[in-house]
């Protein structure tokens, strides 16, 4: 998804300036290696919620950390670059990434605790 930008004039002083418009974006995250029992899920939450990144992460059963991000796409991918490292004691192996439509559905970033 690009940005677009439209042009707009100061009302007081009629000077030109452009407004650029921030593409929003979902990312499903799942983080592969050693990365439960290391606090990443609580750190996902702490790192998107700084970035006014929205969505949830769960434990899965499998051992990875499952995710959903949005918001809007530098903010995504700042978090996705994060998840790569992790908080200290992760070691993280793999990070898949799938684009989603973004909804908008979420107005905090929430951990899952069930399967669903």
């Amino acid at each position: 998804m690009t940005s677009s930008s439209t042009k707009s004039i100061h009302p007081r002083n009629k000077t030109c300036y452009t407004l650029y418009e921030t593409a929003m974006v979902r990312r499903h995250v799942i983080v592969k290696g050693r990365v439960q029992g290391v606090f990443f899920r609580m750190n996902t939450r702490e790192q998107a919620l700084a970035s006014g990144v929205m969505g949830w992460a769960k434990n899965t059963f499998s051992g990875s950390v499952e995710a959903v991000f949005e918001g809007e796409e530098q903010a995504v991918e700042r978090l996705i670059r994060w998840c790569r490292s992790g908080p200290p004691g992760a070691v993280v192996r793999r990070v898949d990434i799938r684009d989603e439509p973004y909804t908008g559905e979420y107005s905090s970033f929430t951990i899952r605790y069930s399967s669903s």
